[in-house]
């Protein structure tokens, strides 16, 4: 009876205690940071305080470690998603950034910008959830690249925007809104505008430039798009540049990175350096502005840079003595390390899956149908049509030529900062797939003498070994789990040919650990020639390492093969995941000139893919040709071998249509006056050939528009390593260029009309305007519509014009629409004579069209224009 009123009680007591709900006092999370309802500050400030110094100095390195006492996983920062997830295997590849830029579409930019972010979240927790936690496979990305292209010897301009501060601004504001999202809790991901500032060139003193130019070309050219990202789009992490600014290096910079970047802009988010750039302080022959690398290291975090990327055991191996004599602040530290917690935290990395609405994304996503026509779509808007006689667009019954290095130059489509396309379709595919049996191809000639482009994978018909004492097809493959070659094989294999994919280690079957792979055997060419080898493994013939210099090589003779590809680490951190290995070649003995002469004798009509590469123009290159030099160029002629057969092919009367692809203006001085038909092409990513054949026959309108001025030589410029603007760009340069800023044309005509403007306008009010829009031609299409102001009495030196709105609208042949466009109030404000950006009263004259107010075009009714006052 006792014993049953006592469990009675004890029932009763937790019948209350269930109803009254769980002890406050108890919490299901061992430290408080675990907890998903407290506030992110709160639980930043948990995590850091419970770090010891050195677990703290650890994580503000690209390569952070884990920290597994706390359960905090490693993590490597470095990603890149310039026009599509970058390096981390397949991916959709959209158009090169300039090629984007050439849209002038901000919501086309947003969409491109929303795709990347969900394959880059698709692939993240894939990698996570196989225990991959390296290189290229986070969440912060180090995109997009918002310098100006100030100088068309840049090699790195073809990722910018182009040369406008307003369009690049405007671009990156709408990237940065795709990349991170709009959830209120989580960021979708990390963009990172860079570099952090006034860099754009050269590549091969980028580590000593010391960068002087004065407030109103820094306020009015260099820092604008920067303001717009963090103003407009709260972009959550800024990369300091290489160079130095005024005496100090950009990443050690108080003005650039505490004065301007955190109290004027009011930038909230984290600073990451340049790879390197911290280095560049103590090292010789770089800046070296001080003696060891804890100095520079303080120096960096003193001044608001708070992630390096850089390998850490240099900096941290006297950590203990650096901070006991004050050369690093633990304070500085802890500030840093708090804004790339507060990041993690913002990404849900500490929070359950099921509460991040972005972790669900599937991997179904990546190279999906509506991303891979989402490419399509840009990459048709960003080809510029230059020039038409009528030839365009093509009659499909003409027989075609297609001739030219970049015709089937995998090169082209990608760029640089470029993923593993889904479905690549060079401009040979593209033609092949509408032509067939009416086209005939050869490349004509190398890009510049000796780089050549139309390399093929060696097929498995060249490829034997010898299994007792009988031939047999293929490769005898060694794989191993390490990278010296060394111990048991994991595996060994008779492979066809070398040109894999891997997704895992083939040795382990591990997503990112090292491997590496031999394959010996023998290789008999079906034709003598002199081979050019091309790929990613090392190869041996008859024991002698071949290198970049032809080979010659007789039909049927065995030539002992050996090759080796090591899955190697990349920038101190492993790069093991979606690995490929490739051996290919090209044939260097042919007679290319004679082949695209026989070509050109049997076609109607030559379409010629010329231009350069980013096999010639890129970031710090070894590269060293005519016209370029370690990854800029000294010229923007075309090659002189293109231009050359250019020359004999028109010679023959064939009509030539002309299509370039650059990642940088070229001056196509000669192809201008000479040939029917001219379209810029830059890098239009996996899409190109269909996007190509789409224009060229008139299945799609070109609508792109040029983002840079194409200047008839760089005699028309200052120095390239002046970076005053007088004298660059459509803003300032006071010549006649060859093809100007937001030039392009169409298969139609559209006419512009009834600018309704107010006569003025207060200080500080936008501007409201309206214009008619008339596509008046026969074609359906895209109209760019461009807004420019120029500010006529003006106090100081101001642009000759400025670009100041951009909307894009489709018309129907014999459609018109009113357009209304708002002009923000900052786009009538100078730097004035105390460097004090502000608005003056004055008159401004406003243009309304598809491209400048300058030259016919205006007496064609292609712009309006009026004027207003503002007081």
């Amino acid at each position: 009876m006792k014993r049953t009123k006592l469990f009675s009680i004890l029932g009763l007591l937790l019948l209350i205690a269930a109803c009254k709900g769980p002890d406050p006092s108890v919490s299901e999370y061992e430290y408080p940071f675990q907890d998903p309802s407290l506030g992110i500050d709160q639980r930043v400030e948990d995590l850091v305080d419970r770090l010891t110094v050195d677990e703290k100095a650890s994580q503000l390195f690209n390569k952070a470690p884990a920290i597994a006492r706390l359960g905090i996983p490693e993590y490597n920062w470095w990603n890149e998603c310039l026009h599509g997830v970058a390096r981390a295997g397949t991916a959709t590849v959209f158009p090169q950034a300039i090629g984007l830029a050439a849209t002038f579409d901000e919501d086309l930019m947003f969409r491109v910008a929303t795709a990347i972010s969900d394959e880059g979240r698709a692939k993240h927790h894939y990698f996570a959830r196989n225990g991959a936690r390296g290189i290229y496979m986070g969440l912060t990305y180090w995109s997009p690249n918002i310098n100006i292209f100030r100088d068309p010897r840049w090699g790195r301009g073809q990722e910018t925007y182009g040369e406008d501060p307003f369009l690049t601004g405007r671009l990156a504001v709408n990237f940065v809104r795709g990349l991170q999202g709009d959830h209120p809790r989580y960021l979708k991901s990390i963009a990172t505008v860079k570099h952090y500032a006034v860099h754009s060139g050269p590549e091969y003193s980028r580590h000593v430039d010391n960068i002087f130019v004065n407030d109103r070309d820094l306020y009015e050219t260099y820092l604008p798009a920067f303001q717009m990202a963090i103003e407009e789009a709260n972009v959550q992490s800024v990369m300091c540049a290489y160079n130095r600014f005024r005496d100090q290096p950009c990443c050690g910079s108080n003005l650039l990175l505490g004065d301007i970047l955190r109290k004027e802009f009011g930038f909230s988010g984290y600073v990451v350096t340049d790879c390197g750039a911290v280095s560049d302080f103590y090292t010789e022959g770089h800046h070296q502005v001080v003696e060891t690398p804890e100095q520079a290291w303080g120096w960096s975090l003193a001044t608001g840079a708070d992630l390096n990327c850089e390998m850490s055991r240099a900096f941290l191996e006297n950590i203990d003595s650096a901070l006991h004599i004050g050369i690093i602040n633990e304070k500085d530290i802890n500030t840093s390390l708090s804004r790339l917690f507060k990041a993690r935290f913002q990404l849900g990395f500490f929070d359950p899956e099921e509460d991040n609405p972005y972790t669900g994304i599937p991997m179904s996503v990546v190279g999906s149908e509506e991303h891979l026509n989402l490419t399509l779509e840009a990459a048709e808007k960003s080809l510029v049509l230059l020039k038409n006689d009528g030839i365009l667009p093509l009659d499909k019954s003409k027989k075609v030529a297609l001739i030219g290095p970049n015709a089937n130059n995998f090169a082209v489509l990608i760029g640089n900062y470029n993923g593993d396309p889904v479905h690549p379709v060079t401009p040979l595919d593209g033609f092949r797939e509408v032509l067939q049996d009416q086209l005939v191809y050869t490349p004509g000639s190398p890009l510049v003498p000796g780089i050549y482009s139309d390399f093929r994978v060696i097929g498995p018909e060249m490829f034997f070994h010898y299994l007792g004492g009988e031939r047999r097809a293929g490769l005898l493959g060694t794989y191993y789990t390490n990278t010296d070659f060394t111990g048991e094989p994991a595996l060994e294999q008779v492979d066809p040919s070398i040109d894999f994919r891997w997704e895992h280690s083939p040795a382990s079957q591990a997503m990112d650990e090292p491997f590496c792979v031999k394959w010996e055997g023998y290789l008999v060419p079906e034709h003598t020639g002199a081979y050019v080898f091309d790929g990613n493994v090392s190869l041996f013939l008859d024991g002698q390492e071949v290198g970049d210099q032809p080979v010659t090589l007789l039909a049927g003779q065995e030539y002992k093969l050996e090759a080796r590809h090591v899955a190697k680490d990349f920038w101190w951190s492993s790069n093991y995941q979606q690995q490929f290995a490739r051996l290919s070649w090209f044939d260097s003995s042919r007679d290319l000139e004679a082949e695209a002469m026989e070509a050109a004798s049997q076609a109607d009509v030559v379409v010629f893919c010329g231009g350069i590469s980013s096999n010639l123009e890129g970031e710090e290159m070894p590269i060293e040709a005519d016209g370029f030099s370690h990854g800029d160029r000294t010229h923007i002629k075309l090659p002189a071998v293109q231009e050359d057969l250019l020359k004999k092919l028109h010679q023959t009367g064939i009509p030539i249509v002309y299509v370039n692809f650059s990642g940088s203006a070229v001056a196509l001085n000669w192809q201008d006056e000479n040939l029917p038909a001219v379209i810029q092409a830059f890098y239009p990513g996996e899409a190109t050939g269909h996007a190509l054949t789409r224009i060229i026959y008139g299945d799609a309108n070109p609508s792109g528009r040029l983002p840079v001025t194409f200047y008839r030589s760089v005699d028309d410029l200052p120095g390239f390593l002046d970076y005053q603007m007088q004298g660059r760009t459509y803003r300032y340069f006071r010549g006649k260029p060859l093809y100007e800023f937001g030039y392009g044309l169409s298969y139609t005509q559209f006419s512009y009309s009834d600018l309704a403007l107010p006569r003025d306008i207060g200080i500080g009010e936008p501007l409201a305007l309206s214009v008619t829009v008339q596509n008046s031609g026969a074609y359906d299409g895209r109209e760019v519509v461009q807004v420019y102001i120029t500010d006529e009495l003006a106090s100081v030196p101001v642009p000759q014009r400025a670009l100041a709105g951009i909307q894009t609208v489709f018309l129907k042949a014999g459609e018109s629409r009113t357009l209304s466009i708002d002009i923000d109030p900052e786009r009538f404000s100078l730097v004035d004579q105390d460097y004090q950006r502000k608005v003056e009263p004055g008159q401004f004259a406003i243009s309304a069209g598809g491209c400048q107010p300058s030259g016919p075009a205006i007496n064609q009714g292609k712009v309006v224009t009026g004027k207003i006052l503002v007081h």
